[in-house]
Order: structure tokens, then sequence, then C-alpha cells
């Protein structure tokens, strides 16, 4: 039971997450192309690790990392008046580049196919 209230709590940190990069106005996270790949919640909810992607490449994901860091102090306070969470995890953004491999294993099965 308490996993799936851990995943629940994740996916809707996500979800929260995601509407609340649009209304940041640091210009490393605003003008680019970001996706929450994953969050990953501790068992007791007191930490979680973003996921972050960019159709951009890994660099651009790094910086905007640095921009959601700077922005952690009102990103934790929204989650925890908008979940209703006793007490809003500790954020870890980390940069991942798992779109931009996925865009690479598309254009090689594409290939694939052209060729047959």
């Amino acid at each position: 039971m308490a996993g799936f209230h851990v995943d629940r709590i994740s996916e809707d940190i996500k979800r929260e997450i995601v509407s609340l990069m649009r209304e940041l106005k640091d210009p490393r996270v605003k003008d680019k192309l970001l996706t929450v790949v994953n969050v990953t919640v501790s068992s007791d909810l007191s930490y979680a690790k973003v996921y972050i992607s960019a159709m951009d490449g890994i660099d651009s994901a790094k910086t905007a990392c640095k921009g959601l860091t700077s922005a952690q102090g009102y990103i934790r306070r929204a989650l925890g008046n908008n979940l209703h969470l006793r007490k809003a995890p500790e954020l870890t953004f980390i940069a991942d580049d798992s779109i931009e491999k996925g865009m690479e294993i598309f254009e090689k099965l594409k290939d694939t196919t052209n060729e047959n």
C-alpha cells in the first residue's frame, strides 16, 4: 500500500512541476522545450529527484536544471500548497538526455524501414 502512495505522490509532483515551469520567468527555463521525464520520491516523502530533459540536448537541460535549482524554494512552496503536503520534499534536479537518445533511435528505425 505504501508503494502506491509514493507512486501517486511522485506523479502529482511531476504534474505540478510541469505546470510551474510554465510560470517561471527565469530565461534558463522559460524559452526551452523541457519535459519532466521522471520523479523519484523517497519512501518517507522528504526527498525527490526530478529528471529533466530538453529537446535541444543535454547542455540545455543542464542550464535548465541550474535555473530550476535557483527557483527550488518557490517550487517547494507551491508544491506544498497545491498538493496539501505536510512537508514538501527537497528537490534535486538532474539533467537527462532520454529525449535526445529517443530521437536518435527513432531516426535509426526510420532509416531501417526506408531501406527495406
